[in-house]
């Protein structure tokens, strides 16, 4: 069985995708949380983890007591929002296009569409497939497009259709195409 885990809460007045902020107090402990629930339900072998920061934040403290290989890998990214990694919000005019609205073929300038996200993890879908009793800490983004394809759904904009909040986790079912949150 594989298990896709959320990072914690990190610095939401910088624009995320590819950026390396750190996770904040309040996700350090949604994410202790989330250890408990992890240490006392799930087995798996491995984690393997977006190598962006907050997800490898996210993968040292779920592993604390478990002492499991950490694989980081940039195949688990949130979608790259190129020239905008990483900026603060504040810095931008209020008025900008890439602050909210795009639509899912709308590049990032030299990063990535939602759609482009959506074929991206659906590419990745293969991989995984030939992973065993896993737990994979990665992105909302990540998440949402697996729960798209799954459900075969068209992407949309609307972020929170999944209920993928900060340290959550979900069970991902591939032989039999599910996809459901357990915590």
């Amino acid at each position: 069985m594989i298990y896709l885990l959320r990072h914690g809460l990190d610095d939401e007045s910088r624009i995320g995708g590819y950026s390396d902020v750190s996770l904040t107090e309040e996700g350090i402990i949604s994410v202790e949380k989330t250890r408990n629930f992890v240490e006392n339900n799930i087995e798996f072998q491995e984690i393997i983890s977006s190598d962006v920061k907050r997800a490898k934040d996210t993968s040292e403290i779920i592993n604390k007591n478990l002492n499991k290989p950490i694989i980081y890998t940039k195949l688990l990214r949130e979608q790259n929002k190129g020239d905008y990694n990483g900026l603060l919000k504040s810095s931008l005019n209020p008025n900008d296009y890439f602050l909210g609205n795009t639509k899912i073929y709308d590049t990032y300038p030299n990063g990535e569409s939602l759609i482009d996200l959506y074929f991206r993890i659906e590419k990745l879908l293969l991989i995984i497939d030939r992973w065993d009793s896993d737990l994979l800490v990665t992105h909302r983004g990540v998440i949402n497009m697996i729960y798209y394809l799954l459900n075969d759904k068209k992407p949309d904009m609307y972020k929170d259709s999944f209920d993928v909040t900060h340290a959550s986790v979900h069970k991902l079912d591939l032989k039999n195409k599910k996809i459901e949150r357990i915590y």
